[in-house]
C-alpha cells in the first residue's frame, strides 16, 4: 500500500462499525495492513476455505452482491459494509458458502486474515466484533447498546430474590403439629400443604391467628380445615413484577415458588422492600383501585413513562413486552369489571381473550387492540346483546386510555368476534381445513390467544380444538409457510431500498412488516409444528430447538436477530415520544448509522435463511 493513502484509509475505517470500537493504535495497525483492490462490474470473488490468503473486505465505493451457490441473493452491500466474516475461520461443511459479485465498479479495502487474527489474539476483548458467526456479532451488539446490568428489582427473576423456605406439611397433620413445624423446626411464617405429593393449600401465621385463635378452633383439628385451598403460586423464572402484581391483586403477603409440585422457596413482601421504586407495580395497583373510565384515561402518561424508563434503562426487549402486557391486562380487566358494574353481572359464563401481540406478551407503546369473547353455548339472544354492550364499552374505553382500536376490527366489540364456543370451533375448523387469503388473515390474529378474564376453560377448550385440527391437517402448515415467506427481509435495504411508497410514511422502512412480523410468523410455524402451547415468540423457538426441529445455531441466530430488531424499534419509538411525535414502526434509512446497518444486515440474512429452511421443512416440494 502506498503510505500516502494511509491517512485516508485510517479516517474511513475509524468511522465504521466495528473498527470504531477499537482504540486508535489498533485502528492504525489495521489501516497499515490494508490492501486495495478494484473490481469492474461483473467481476467476482469466490471464497475457498482452504485458501491461506483470506481477507475481511470493506467496501469503500460501489456495490457488491453476495449470492449463494444456487444464485439466490444473500445480501446486497454498499459503502462502509463489510463481508468475509464467515471465511475468517475455515469451515468444511459449506453451510455459508457464497460468491461476491461487483454489481457496479467497486473499490475494496482488504484486511488480511492473518493480520487480523494476530491482532485479536493479542486483544481477545475485541474478538466478538469480528466473529464469523452472526449470532455472536449480534450478541455483542446487544451488549453494547442494551446492557443487561442491574436495572432494578422488578426485572429480576423470582429465583434471584427468593431466600426463605416454607415448611412443607401434609394435609392430615394437626394444626398444632403444623404450627410447631413452622415455629420450632424451620422458623418460617408459612407452610405449604401437600396431599399425595400435590400442593393443595397454604397456611400462614396470620391465618393461624385469624382462623384458629380468634375463632376458637381446636389445635387438634387437621390443618386442611383452616388452610387456604388452591393457593396462588409463582414460578422461579417469573418476573418479580409478576409476583408482586399477584400479591396486590389477591391481597396476599407470600407466594410459594414452585415448578410442577416441587416447592423451591417462598417469596414474601419483605423481599420486595428495596430502594428501587417498582413503578409498574404501583401503576397496576392504581388501575385496580380506579373507579371511572376518565380516571383510567388519566393514567395514560404513567404508562408511557414506564415504557420510556424501560427503554432508557436498556432493559431486554422480552421484559419490556412482558411488563407492558401486564399493564395492558390491568387496564383491560378493570374496564371489564366497570362494565359489569354498569350493565350488571354477566348473564352466563364467558371468557375475554386477547390475541396477537397482546396474547404473546410482546406489547409496545403502539400496540393496538386484538380481542374476542367466547360465550357459553347456553347464551340466549338477550345474553348476546349484553355482551355486545360490554365489549363496546370496554373497547371504546381502552381507546380512551391510549390503546389503539384495531384497524382490521379484530375486537370483541365486532359481533363476528363475540361468539358462542361452538361457533368459535366452527371458525377454526374452516380456517384450518380450507385456508384462503381471508382466513389466513383471521388465523394470523387468532392463532395466538390468552384468557385474561372470565372462565379460562373456554379458552383452553378452544386451544385444544385448534391443536387437534392442526395435527389432522398438516397441509395447513404448508399454507402458513407459503404465506409467511411471500414477504422477504430487505437484503438490499441500503442500496435498493424496500420503502413505503406514498402517504405520510413515504420513503421509510417498515421495521414491523419487513422484519418483526416475519420472525413472529416463523416462530408460529415452528411452534405449531411441535405442539408448543406457548404463544410467546422466543419460547416457541426454544421449544422447537428442544424438539429438534431447529438447530442450536439457528435458534441462537434468530433470537439474536429478533432481540436486536425489537430494541431498534423501541429506541425509534422512544425518540419519537421525546420529540412529542406519534411513535410508529417506520424508520427513515438515514437514521441508521454504520452500527445499525451492519447488524441489521446480519439480522436480515438470518431471517432469510430461516425462511428458506422453513420452506424446505414444511413447504411444498
Amino acid at each position: 500500500m502506498v503510505q500516502s493513502l494511509l491517512p485516508n484509509i485510517l479516517e474511513f475505517i475509524s468511522q465504521i462499525d466495528p473498527f470504531d470500537k477499537l482504540p486508535a493504535e489498533l485502528q492504525k495497525q489495521i489501516a497499515g495492513s490494508v490492501r486495495i483492490s478494484y473490481l469492474a462490474r461483473g467481476e467476482q470473488i469466490t471464497f475457498n476455505p482452504e485458501d491461506p490468503k483470506r481477507y475481511l473486505y470493506i467496501i469503500r465505493t460501489g456495490v457488491m452482491e453476495q449470492r449463494k451457490p444456487n444464485g439466490v441473493l444473500r445480501a446486497k452491500l454498499g459503502p462502509q459494509d463489510l463481508f468475509g466474516f464467515t471465511f475468517l475461520e475455515a469451515k468444511a461443511d459449506g453451510e455459508d458458502d457464497y460468491i461476491a459479485i461487483a454489481a457496479e465498479s467497486t473499490l475494496l479495502y482488504l484486511v488480511p486474515h492473518e493480520d487480523l487474527q494476530k491482532l485479536l489474539a493479542e486483544h481477545p476483548e475485541y474478538s466478538e466484533y469480528f466473529a464469523s458467526q452472526a449470532q455472536i456479532r449480534l450478541q455483542s451488539a446487544l451488549n453494547v447498546v442494551w446492557s443487561d446490568n442491574e436495572k432494578g428489582l422488578f426485572v429480576k427473576k423470582v429465583s434471584e430474590v427468593t431466600t426463605s423456605s416454607p415448611a412443607i406439611v401434609t394435609s392430615d397433620m394437626t394444626i398444632q403439629q403444623v404450627a410447631q413445624e413452622m415455629r420450632y423446626v424451620l422458623r418460617t411464617s408459612t407452610a405449604v400443604v401437600k396431599q399425595k405429593g400435590r400442593i393443595v393449600g397454604i397456611i400462614t401465621d396470620r391465618d393461624m391467628t385469624k382462623r384458629v385463635v380468634a375463632d376458637g378452633v381446636s389445635p387438634d383439628r387437621p390443618i386442611s380445615e383452616v388452610m387456604t385451598k388452591h393457593p396462588i403460586t409463582v414460578g422461579p423464572n417469573d418476573l418479580v413484577l409478576t409476583a408482586a402484581s399477584l400479591m396486590m391483586q389477591n391481597n396476599i403477603r407470600s407466594l410459594p415458588v414452585v415448578s410442577g409440585h416441587k416447592v423451591h422457596g417462598l417469596l414474601t413482601t419483605s423481599h420486595l422492600v428495596q430502594k428501587n421504586r417498582v413503578q409498574a407495580i404501583f401503576l397496576i395497583d392504581t388501575i385496580k383501585r380506579t373507579n371511572t373510565v376518565e380516571g383510567l384515561a388519566g393514567l395514560t402518561q404513567e404508562r408511557q413513562a414506564i415504557f420510556e424508563a424501560l427503554v432508557e434503562g436498556k432493559v431486554r426487549s422480552e421484559i419490556v413486552g412482558q411488563v407492558m402486557a401486564m399493564i395492558y391486562d390491568a387496564f383491560n380487566k378493570r374496564l371489564i369489571q366497570l362494565a359489569e358494574e354498569t350493565f350488571g353481572p354477566a348473564p352466563c359464563k364467558f371468557a375475554w381473550i386477547v390475541a396477537g401481540s397482546h396474547a404473546r406478551n410482546e406489547i409496545h407503546i403502539t400496540s393496538d387492540q386484538d380481542s374476542a369473547l367466547i360465550v357459553d353455548d347456553s347464551a340466549t339472544v338477550e345474553d348476546m346483546a349484553y355482551f355486545k354492550l360490554m365489549a363496546t364499552f370496554v373497547c371504546e374505553s381502552l381507546a380512551k386510555c391510549g390503546f389503539i382500536l384495531c384497524p382490521g376490527h379484530f375486537m370483541a366489540s365486532n359481533p363476528k368476534w363475540a361468539q358462542k364456543l361452538h361457533v368459535w370451533k366452527d371458525y377454526y375448523r374452516k380456517w384450518i381445513t380450507t385456508p384462503d387469503h381471508e382466513t389466513l388473515l383471521n388465523t394470523s390474529v387468532f392463532l395466538e390467544t390468552r384468557c385474561i378474564y372470565g372462565d379460562k376453560i373456554f379458552a383452553d377448550k378452544l386451544q385444544e380444538h385448534l391443536y387437534k385440527l392442526i395435527s389432522q391437517n398438516r397441509n395447513f402448515l404448508t399454507t402458513l409457510v407459503n404465506d409467511a415467506t411471500s414477504v422477504h427481509p430487505p437484503l438490499g435495504i441500503f442500496n435498493s431500498l424496500v420503502l413505503e411508497k406514498g402517504g405520510q410514511n413515504s420513503n421509510t422502512l417498515n421495521i414491523k412488516k419487513y422484519a418483526i412480523t416475519l420472525i413472529v410468523d416463523l416462530a408460529r410455524i415452528y411452534g405449531l409444528s411441535v405442539g408448543c402451547t406457548s404463544t410467546n415468540t422466543e419460547e416457541r423457538f426454544r421449544y422447537a430447538y428442544k424438539k429438534k426441529v431447529l438447530s442450536e445455531d439457528a435458534m441462537k441466530n434468530i433470537l439474536g436477530a429478533y432481540r436486536f430488531i425489537c430494541q431498534l424499534r423501541f429506541r425509534h419509538q422512544l425518540e419519537a415520544l421525546k420529540k412529542g411525535e406519534e411513535p410508529n414502526n417506520h424508520i427513515a434509512p438515514d437514521s441508521f448509522g454504520s452500527f445499525e446497518r451492519t447488524h441489521l444486515k446480519d439480522a436480515f440474512r438470518i431471517i432469510g435463511n430461516l425462511q428458506d429452511a422453513a420452506k424446505l421443512r414444511f413447504g411444498e416440494a
